[in-house]
């Protein structure tokens, strides 16, 4: 019943000072929204660029770290400090040993969920007088597509036509414009050895990346081997796709000690972006839970000034036998009432605001504008909405709970 009249009694005085509610409650829309359209924006963005790190990077690459070379090594028998003179990186071949074995035993582990063994090569892409540099990546049609999803990518062609044409090439659309190659056409690609072979165009990708689509082809891996003059065992790396890639940091020291090799992740091989993206994510963060506290500190002050006016309505609230919690239940129920309203405001204004710039195109690698709504940013917007306002609403009700009826009534 007590309860009751609480409740009453903070929508009366609502009601009352309606402007300064109305001002309040859009305080906590606009920064609930603000909270949330950020957040999701910065989600879209960290889900686009994962998806283009995906469609080309493995979640782990195994392979021969380069070794710098001593021209001096120590004498265990002299006391002399030795000296390091002109270090190199030695010139070992890159291929690992028993790479088959390797990717049988890495299949086996519980983590695991792909597999790929690749041979890189570097080449030029000749059509008649025309010539660009780039990068081969001599495959396993079907493990690679497994790992990839490469056909989700193609634009031409048929990944099978890989698999079924001995010297088949896939090329990005960016070398295909640069070089005006069709569907079906041969051209010649000279590798770093200086090995020519003639290939024929069986399909083009975009991967929204134009660094990768002006520079990377897929071949055999049989065709990349005989680029190399290499035989039929010769790998230079070693693909993994696990379960969870965003703890893929947690799977290197295994997988090198399992494999005696290297192991990156995609992490590591991006940090400088990945701390780009950390960077904007935290600042995001702050400006949004910024314009939280600021709509708090609104409710603060509305608040505060209304306890102000109505000292007297709470001395007669005591004298009557209301008691100080009731008192706070009062201002905090006006606080919690604001920041309803406000969230669920500031909710619906969200999906205004997702959906116009879900349509808006902006070209480039991206296409349309990356933002992504989703469950836990909307709850995270609900929550941190109603703790700011009822910390609002909080402070300045225990003031109200302290005032003594007595000395009201004698001023």
């Amino acid at each position: 019943m007590r309860t009751t009249v609480n409740v009453e009694i903070a929508l009366t005085h609502l009601l009352t000072r309606r402007k300064q509610t109305i001002v309040a409650a859009l305080g906590v829309m606009i920064g609930v929204a603000i909270y949330i359209f950020m957040n999701s924006m910065m989600t879209g963005f960290d889900r686009s660029a994962n998806e283009s790190f995906f469609k080309t990077m493995p979640h782990i690459r195994i392979y021969k770290e380069d070794v710098i070379s001593r021209s001096i090594l120590p004498d265990p028998y002299q006391s002399t400090t030795p000296v390091i003179i002109n270090p190199k990186i030695a010139t070992d071949a890159k291929n690992l040993i028993n790479p088959f074995q390797i990717v049988a035993m890495l299949k086996k582990q519980p983590d695991v969920v792909a597999v790929a063994p690749n041979v890189t090569v570097n080449i030029f892409y000749n059509n008649g007088k025309s010539q660009l540099s780039g990068i081969a990546s001599g495959i396993n049609v079907p493990e690679q597509n497994k790992m990839f999803n490469i056909e989700s990518f193609l634009v031409e062609g048929n990944i099978n036509d890989l698999q079924t044409t001995q010297n088949g090439i896939i090329l990005g659309t960016g070398i295909a414009a640069s070089l005006n190659i069709q569907l079906h056409d041969n051209i010649t690609v000279t590798s770093s050895k200086g090995v020519f072979k003639v290939m024929k165009v069986v399909g083009f990708f975009q991967s929204n990346n134009s660094l990768v689509d002006k520079s990377k082809s897929y071949i055999n891996i049989a065709a990349a081997q005989q680029l190399l003059q290499a035989g039929p065992t010769y790998v230079t790396d070693i693909y993994v796709n696990i379960k969870n890639p965003d703890i893929s940091d947690r799977s290197i020291p295994a997988f090198s000690r399992l494999t005696g090799y290297a192991a990156e992740d995609w992490k590591k091989a991006n940090e400088a972006i990945l701390s780009a993206y950390k960077a904007r994510r935290i600042m995001g963060y702050a400006i949004s839970l910024s314009i939280l506290l600021v709509a708090g500190f609104g409710i603060f002050n509305i608040l505060n000034m209304s306890i102000l006016e109505k000292m007297n309505d709470i001395a007669i609230l005591k004298a009557t036998g209301f008691s100080g919690k009731d008192v706070v239940r009062i201002f905090v129920s006006q606080a919690v009432f604001i920041g309803v309203a406000g969230v669920l405001l500031g909710i619906a204004l969200n999906f205004v605001l997702v959906r116009a710039m879900s349509n808006v195109y902006i070209g480039g690698d991206t296409g349309y504008f990356p933002i992504r709504l989703e469950p836990l940013i909307v709850a995270e917007g609900i929550l941190f909405g109603l703790i700011i306002t009822f910390i609002a609403g909080y402070i300045p009700s225990r003031k109200a709970a302290n005032v003594d009826p007595v000395r009201i009534f004698r001023k």
